[in-house]
């Protein structure tokens, strides 16, 4: 006999011969399973009964089992009653199988598919992507998810009818994509118009814990937040959570060699267009010399009254209006001076080179007010301030609500090509704000300090501002705080340690005009007392 049907037939006997030891143990193992169950049963019976009870039902049970023991076949009925149930305890009835679990794809991507074909389909056309009995494999044609089930990443073809150059037909078609997607995160849309795709991608979250510190940049550059790493091709090393790290900045360059000279910015209520004031502040009081206008008299600034380099921070409207018509003749005398030294091929002199910084937050709140007095408009006094404040070393930084924006006077529009929006704005606000559409989705709810920035004629960019408190907020973080008085000019040294600042003179050095500058009027800044009382910081 050959060895191959000897081995099928040893092969067919140990299969038998398993069979039948599976079908002889199975009767035991049911009743096994029974019994485990049993005792189980009992033991939870047991942890549940009180202490105080456990003596009574020992007993009650002891005299259960020898009534039992006296009964004739008493034993023999009872061992047949505990099989029996055993037995019926641990059978083992099979499950039916359970259903597979719907597809992430089929029923987030098919609800997508859905909600679009309204407004990309063709009653017209013969073979269209979108319409009511069709599958979304027909028009998107890669996705991604993470792992809590997120779409992370989608690209979706779109008719060519449809209308992708109008900024309408576009917020539509992102405002249901972020709607099935989640309104809980950031996406950008990317419109390739030439071939009819567009490309959705899922932002991750911008740092939040980043505070107010010293930044690596150059005199003149001012960062005013952090963004993705596609955004800049430039990091910078910061302290964060008590590590050192690098982050893309968003830089904004001024001086005289600055296509941007001045900045605006807009923002919605409570998300931090004061800190950015404070943030800029402090980056610049190193190098240059301030003048704060706090339009909306809240005291957010109160922290830099009487630092070094500050001249004056005001809340009224009469201090607004004396502290910009004296920004107004000083730049007039840098001017001056420049040409002057340029002519005489000489040095310009120190002070008509040292930075100067116009600081206003919710300056429209004194147009109000002004026009309500009859008075001049404090933006109409920043008109040679703006034109001519990059060849004077004059920067001008406003910052205002969003609901504000038609109340910035045009000037003011045309001369600040630097812009920053914070908080979460629809898409005609953002366009209105940054002066060009943004082909990001804010999301529903965002952290103080988010929004976007624009440079220029550049692409706008998420922006994170650093989180800059009011030191003198007693509601705000002492962390927060301590690090904000840390960058702060050294004021007296029985109250605040002094700041690692570059040194500066005690007065800002004054020359005198140049003699074929006009005789002004010149405005008197001096105060008996200043209009925004400060305390010691403690």
């Amino acid at each position: 006999m050959p060895l191959n049907r000897h081995l099928s037939k040893g092969r067919e006997i140990a299969r038998t011969a398993g069979d039948h030891a599976s079908d002889m143990v199975a009767p035991l193992s049911v009743i096994g399973r029974g019994l485990r169950h049993h005792a189980g049963w009992a033991k939870e019976r047991w942890d549940a009964t009180p202490k105080d009870r456990r003596g009574p039902t020992l007993f009650l049970t002891a005299s259960m089992l020898v009534g039992v023991y006296l009964l004739p076949h008493g034993l023999l009925f009872a061992l047949i009653a505990l099989m029996a149930s055993a037995a019926w305890a641990g059978r083992t009835p099979k499950a039916p199988p359970a259903p597979p679990a719907p597809d992430v794809a089929d029923v987030k991507l098919g609800a997508l598919y859905a909600a679009l074909t309204p407004y990309l389909c063709g009653p017209e056309e013969a073979n269209p992507l979108y319409h009511y009995e069709g599958s979304y494999k027909s028009a998107f044609s890669s996705w991604e998810f993470d792992d809590e089930g997120r779409l992370s990443r989608l690209e979706l073809g779109y008719p060519a009818y449809f209308t992708d150059t109008e900024p309408a037909a576009r917020a539509r078609i992102e405002q249901v994509v972020q709607g099935k997607a989640g309104r809980a995160r950031e996406y950008r849309f990317d419109w390739d118009e030439e071939s009819n795709r567009l490309r959705i991608t899922a932002l991750a979250p911008l740092p939040t814990d980043i505070v107010a510190q010293r930044f690596v940049a150059a005199p003149g550059e001012i960062v005013l937040g952090f963004t993705d790493e596609d955004g800049t091709a430039r990091t910078i090393p910061v302290t964060q959570g008590g590590a050192i790290t690098q982050q893309p900045p968003v830089v904004w360059r001024t001086g005289p060699r600055s296509a941007e000279p001045h900045l605006l910015a807009f923002g919605a209520t409570g998300y931090g267009t004061s800190s950015l004031i404070r943030s800029i502040a402090l980056q610049a009081l190193p190098y240059g010399d301030l003048v704060v206008i706090d339009g909306a008299g809240t005291g957010e600034h109160a922290c830099l009254v009487n630092r070094p380099g500050v001249h004056t921070v005001e809340t009224s409207l009469r201090g607004a209006l004396a502290a910009l018509e004296w920004a107004a003749q000083e730049t007039d005398r840098r001017l001056a001076a420049l040409n002057a030294a340029r002519h005489a091929g000489t040095a310009p002199p120190e002070d008509a080179t040292r930075p100067l910084w116009l600081l206003l937050d919710h300056p429209t709140e004194l147009s109000e007010l002004a026009h309500a007095e009859g008075r001049p408009d404090p933006q109409d006094l920043l008109e040679l301030p703006l034109r001519h404040g990059r060849a004077a070393r004059v920067t001008v930084v406003i910052a205002d609500a969003v609901e504000a924006g038609d109340r910035i006077t045009p000037t003011v529009r045309a001369t600040t090509r630097a812009r920053v929006v914070l908080g979460p704005t629809g898409p005609e606000e953002s366009r209105a704000a940054l002066g060009a559409p943004l082909d990001i989705a804010p999301a529903a709810h965002a952290p103080v300090g988010r929004g976007y920035a624009r440079i220029g004629n550049g692409t706008p960019v998420r922006l994170q501002v650093p989180a800059t408190v009011d030191p003198l907020d007693d509601e705000a973080p002492a962390p927060l705080r301590d690090a904000v008085i840390a960058l702060l000019p050294h004021r007296d040294t029985r109250t605040e340690a002094a700041a690692d600042l570059p040194l500066r003179p005690e007065h800002p050095p004054v020359a005198p005009p140049a003699e074929s500058a006009p005789q002004a009027h010149l405005v008197d800044l001096a105060k008996g007392e200043p209009m925004i009382r400060s305390r010691p910081i403690s």
